[in-house]
């Protein structure tokens, strides 16, 4: 793999890395991607993945949370979905006001990683906020390819929303959040619950979201063959996740939202991304189409940020702001206390 500051022949010169997070990079990609990722590698990279995300159960020891699996009814003709349920530990006396609630869905390229990705983000904002969450379990690709993994988190809202009572959550405080495939199915959710006239969603949380299936933009050239997720990772998952129709216009935007037409009349969107990392560029271009139809989108790029630095580099100085950010937007849309 090369250096950040190294440059392939006829390859564009890469964002270097903030000297802050290179040591975390080199952490994720010893963690993460010690399996390069293709076609014919899929399914070592998923057994792979499943050791590096402890169960919830061991996530939740010793925090104010409780947690429960269930199982839902899934998109029409499709399997059931399997959620887990992440609450504050019952106070002392019952909330006054029903909660803010969040679904949460998992990264890995839609063919790879669970539901317990998003778990520890969920226990933390059950902590320190009162959120419900809710982690989904979609069907991953090539097996099941897009848009099931869009239908199968937008079952997941339309459960939560019709369950808001036995939830004890405010269905006008509903936000999707995501990294990564989990950013691009968020903002996938939101446009299909805007074009089935479902849920209203209070925001979606678009972080370093995949979105495009044409990986051709600048950024994505610029990480190919360096850092975390680069352009090939990106290629062999919307490979796996468009098959045949992949570069033509019969992907659907609940597959890449990318590939909407109309952004219109969306929620709110906070699309956090690195300027050192493939879906910059993607990332950018969704937010500015946002606002070209006077809708609403805070967008932060993050000089000299890897791949979902803020995981795997949380002291850097860029690190902290990013989380500062993030914390600022969620208290605004879900309108939390404390």
């Amino acid at each position: 793999m090369m250096a950040a500051s190294e440059t392939a022949i006829g390859s564009v010169a890469p964002v270097p890395y903030d000297p802050e997070l290179v040591d975390g990079l080199a952490a994720f990609l010893d963690l993460v991607e010690i399996i390069p990722l293709r076609a014919d590698t899929i399914l070592a990279n998923r057994a792979h993945f499943a050791t590096i995300i402890p169960p919830i159960a061991v996530q939740a020891e010793g925090r104010a949370v409780t947690f429960e699996d269930r199982s839902i009814p899934g998109p029409a003709g499709a399997p059931d979905v399997e959620i887990t349920i992440v609450r504050p530990a019952a106070p002392a006396a019952p909330a006054a006001d029903p909660a803010p609630a969040v679904l949460s869905i998992h990264g890995g390229g839609m063919v790879l990683g669970t539901r317990f990705f998003g778990t520890p983000e969920l226990i933390d904002l059950a902590e320190r906020h009162g959120v419900v969450g809710v982690a989904v379990e979609y069907r991953l690709a090539p097996e099941h390819p897009g848009p099931a993994q869009a239908e199968d988190c937008y079952a997941a809202l339309e459960w939560m929303a019709a369950h808001a009572g036995e939830l004890g959550i405010d269905s006008a405080r509903i936000i999707a959040s995501g990294q990564s495939a989990g950013g691009g199915l968020s903002a996938a959710v939101a446009l299909l619950a805007r074009d089935h006239n479902g849920p209203r969603l209070a925001g979606q949380l678009l972080g370093c979201p995949m979105l495009d299936d044409r990986n051709e933009t600048v950024s994505a050239r610029q990480y190919d063959g360096i850092g975390a997720w680069d352009r090939n990772n990106n290629d062999t998952a919307w490979t796996a996740i468009a098959g045949e129709d992949r570069f033509t216009d019969l992907v659907s935007p609940y597959t890449a939202p990318a590939r909407a037409t109309d952004l219109a009349s969306l929620p709110p969107a906070y699309i956090e991304v690195g300027a050192a990392e493939t879906f910059r560029d993607e990332a950018v271009d969704y937010a500015s189409r946002i606002w070209a139809t006077g809708g609403q989108a805070e967008l932060h790029v993050w000089a000299g940020g890897y791949h979902g630095f803020h995981g795997f580099s949380p002291d850097a100085v860029v690190s902290v702001a990013a989380n500062a950010a993030r914390e600022s937007w969620l208290r605004r849309v879900l309108r939390l206390d404390g």
